[in-house]
């Protein structure tokens, strides 16, 4: 069984008789190729969210290991206002000097990783 963001990326492919040629990344400015594209809920599911916009693979990753989805969905529910972060601004001028297919890992900060969760 397909989920729902892997069947609107499907969809969203074969509904489209030329697939899109340049989708740009509203974090790090740079074009994403289709093997790096994730949907994004701009306001967490979990908080009700149903919005989605289209990210690189990496700095998707990267939101969600840097800021909780409480923050995510009451601040943080713009491209823009997760670029005003200082945490990511370090990384978007990390990863803009990589090459736009460019992935690599990433893992919870240490500040998510102390929050407990009840």
């Amino acid at each position: 069984m397909l989920g729902k963001i892997r069947k609107k990326l499907i969809t969203d492919y074969f509904a489209n008789s030329s697939p899109i040629l340049e989708l740009i990344c509203p974090i790090c400015d740079r074009k994403i190729p289709n093997s790096q594209k994730d949907a994004h809920h701009l306001v967490p599911k979990s908080k009700g969210g149903k919005t989605t916009q289209y990210l690189h693979r990496i700095c998707h990753r990267q939101i969600h290991a840097l800021f909780s989805e409480t923050k995510l969905a009451k601040e943080l529910n713009t491209a823009d206002a997760i670029k005003d972060q200082p945490e990511m601004q370090k990384f978007i001028e990390w990863v803009k000097s990589k090459p736009d297919d460019f992935y690599e890992r990433t893992s919870k900060s240490k500040k998510l990783k102390s929050e407990k969760i009840f």
